[in-house]
């Protein structure tokens, strides 16, 4: 029996080499003048962007631009926002990592309005149902981790003591298009690639895992998994197959975010929220820190509280998947795929906690903060005493 399920909203893709030189056509079809959003000067100092100013100009567009140079707050989309709103914006257009597609993503659905992003995130302020409308918006991924491109939430953050992590999020803010080269991951450096790659491949994971798993996230996630497998490593190294493994990767990415906005994430992405919140720890080390021992955690606490849970047969495939063994019995191919993630971590040099400033007296107030949405799918409900645990482990 296949159970009922259903499915979300999904942007048009556009995936493969050369995919990005459709940009001015598509930008064209959904508006005559655009708010170009990029980040630092990776994507500007690449002969893409001459290429596509080149384009906005065959087809007569006009366009503004705005840089996104960290992680978005709610002022820095407020501002966005009070600028541009009298310039007549159509269509926003997102070139860049997570942080500048969300927002890319959250001007957009703010700009016809006009209002404050702050009256719609939720677990902050009031928490204003957002009816739209939003502008048309196509997301352009230049790294391969976040899955941004493929779903429907900004997140903002604002960083300190009282910071938090929260996100924009409604079917309308879901991009128009997702164009997704992997040609623009090219000049990702191997801290960036190691800190997404472990960012897709535990958004992948958790998404299988997920109390609200379905066949078809769970399809897309082991086809994302295996794309994982075959490519991360590889691109990391430089290897004689980087190309084919950055294809992977941004596959990889595309899959995590369909997943994700379909049936939501586990334990790494609750503790991302605070982390992220509190301390300068980039998104992608969070996850690649955390997930091998938060898969071993999630795995002993279903063996012993829930040892019918349907979670441990599907970290089993993920387990036979990584280590080729598709015959290994479930508990044991479990255990591989800890061995495997925790191998992984080392390989890929994920910093620990400690190095951002993370302290032992500091995990009350990261275990008060960590049961949102993301911690409501994990496959088990952890106690306080678990997660501290996993936060110890990666002190």
């Amino acid at each position: 029996m296949i159970a009922p399920f259903s499915v979300s909203p999904l942007p048009q893709i556009r995936f493969g080499d050369g995919t990005v030189s459709q940009l001015p056509e598509l930008t064209a079809s959904l508006g005559h003048r655009a708010l170009l959003v990029t980040g630092g000067m990776s994507f500007r100092n690449s002969p893409f962007y001459s290429e596509l100013l080149a384009g906005f100009r065959r087809y007569q567009l006009k366009w503004d631009e705005f840089r996104v140079e960290q992680e978005p707050s709610p002022k820095m989309v407020d501002e966005a926002v009070l600028a541009f709103r009298a310039n007549g914006i159509q269509v926003v257009l997102g070139i860049g990592g997570g942080s500048v597609l969300d927002a890319a993503k959250a001007i957009a659905g703010l700009l016809p309005r006009g209002a404050s992003v702050m009256d719609y995130l939720e677990g902050v302020g009031p928490e204003l149902a957002y009816e739209g409308p939003a502008l048309p918006f196509i997301a352009v991924p230049t790294t391969a981790g976040t899955g941004s491109e493929a779903t429907k939430n900004a997140v903002l953050s604002v960083q300190g003591a009282q910071g938090f992590k929260k996100s924009f999020r409604h079917d309308l803010l879901v991009p128009r298009y997702a164009v997704v080269d992997p040609q623009l991951l090219a000049t990702c450096p191997p801290a960036l690639i190691a800190a997404n790659g472990m960012d897709a491949l535990t958004q992948l994971l958790e998404s299988l895992v997920s109390t609200r798993a379905n066949p078809f996230s769970d399809a897309l996630a082991i086809s994302g998994l295996e794309a994982v497998r075959d490519g991360l490593l590889e691109w990391y190294r430089d290897g004689a197959d980087t190309v084919a493994g950055r294809r992977c990767m941004a596959y990889a990415a595309l899959l995590s975010g369909i997943t994700l906005a379909q049936v939501g994430l586990g334990s790494v992405h609750g503790l991302a929220s605070p982390l992220g919140a509190f301390f300068p720890i980039p998104h992608g080390v969070v996850c690649g820190t955390l997930v091998a021992e938060a898969t071993r955690i999630n795995l002993r606490a279903l063996r012993e509280r829930a040892p019918d849970s349907v979670a441990l047969e599907k970290y089993a495939q993920a387990g036979r998947l990584f280590s080729g063994d598709g015959s290994c019995p479930r508990d044991e191919a479990g255990d591989r795929l800890v061995t495997i993630l925790e191998d992984w971590t080392r390989q890929l040099e994920l910093p620990r906690l400690a190095h951002y400033g993370v302290r032992e007296t500091d995990f009350a107030a990261i275990v008060g903060n960590c049961r949102g949405s993301s911690m409501q799918t994990n496959p088990i409900v952890l106690s306080d005493g678990e997660v501290r645990e996993l936060l110890s482990a990666r002190l």
